[in-house]
């Protein structure tokens, strides 16, 4: 069964979503909440890390914090699942365990 990562920081002020990029198994989830739902837009620096991401491993961003930002969900890149507090409950559940990207 697999990890589920989380990252809360904009990978413009931090370099977490690069280390959980890296350190990521394929099979592994990971999902951007607070400030790091940046990184699942188009048109940003960070677009085709994810897309590449997205191949191997589950991708989703906590749509509330996109809405609490002001942001589109229309705008996520594709492969990445935008989810509700019950999907990110839902995918805790569905791995053996969670990792934080502080």
């Amino acid at each position: 069964m697999a990890t589920l990562h989380t990252v809360n920081k904009s990978p413009f002020e931090r370099s977490n979503l690069e280390a959980c990029l890296g350190h990521a198994q394929p099979g592994d989830a990971i999902l951007l909440i607070e400030d790091a739902v940046i990184a699942a837009l188009s048109g940003t620096a960070f677009e085709g890390k994810m897309a590449d991401a997205a191949r191997t491993m589950r991708l989703a961003v906590l749509g509330p914090d996109l809405a609490a930002r002001g942001l589109d969900p229309a705008k996520v890149v594709t492969g990445i699942t935008v989810v509700d507090y019950a999907g990110f409950v839902d995918l805790a559940a569905e791995t053996k365990a969670t990792n934080a990207w502080l």
